[in-house]
């Protein structure tokens, strides 16, 4: 199993499926192992991000962190923390921050990964987009309506998160219930997965 997982992933980190719309090429960034404890589906890498190759090496990431109760070391353990986006790669800045995930990337890559992911035990969906991916016919309206409804969604072991991004502290600051009343369950339900 490890060999077939170790070669989809020199594969999935060869590929350059959508060359031509890449500003800087492209650069897949994710991180997993069969042994993932936590899946994070998050949207796609940011420029820092693409220039050092480092999931959530950014700002997003310093409040991920500090949102799941965990520290670099642990974060960055893939026997943890499987990390993978729905776009691999950065994508571009569009007029009001950066684009959307490559539409190629998720229905290429995610099926073969999480077949390989057979020890997660929390799925958390970040954004938007993540929201649409894994929560298929789920989701709310809206993502506040989405995130509002993260008992419901947790049940089916996923939960899903407004984007870490400094842009978004208006919609903590709207939306105070997430940081009483989500944080914590988060919190408890990574360190019961992690360990």
């Amino acid at each position: 199993m490890s060999g077939s997982f170790d070669a989809l992933m020199a594969r999935v980190r060869a590929c350059c499926l959508c060359q031509a719309h890449l500003p800087l090429g492209c650069r897949p960034v994710l991180q997993a192992s069969p042994r993932s404890r936590v899946l994070i589906v998050s949207q796609a890498p940011g420029r820092k991000v693409h220039d050092t190759g480092v999931p959530f090496n950014d700002a997003s990431g310093q409040r991920l962190r500090q949102w799941l109760g965990v520290d670099p070391a642990a974060f960055y353990d893939a026997d943890r923390f499987a990390i993978v986006p729905m776009g691999l790669c950065f994508p571009g800045t569009g007029k009001s921050g950066d684009l959307p995930p490559r539409p190629e990337c998720a229905p290429t890559w995610h099926r073969p990964l999480l077949a390989h992911l057979q020890q997660v035990r929390l799925t958390l969906a970040i954004g938007q987009y993540a929201h649409a991916g894994v929560l298929v016919g789920r989701r709310g309206r809206t993502l506040t309506d989405t995130v509002h409804d993260w008992r419901q969604h947790l049940e089916r072991g996923v939960l899903p998160l407004p984007h870490p991004s400094p842009r978004n502290r208006l919609w903590l600051q709207r939306n105070p219930w997430f940081e009483a009343e989500v944080l914590p369950e988060l919190q408890r339900r990574v360190a019961e997965a992690i360990g």
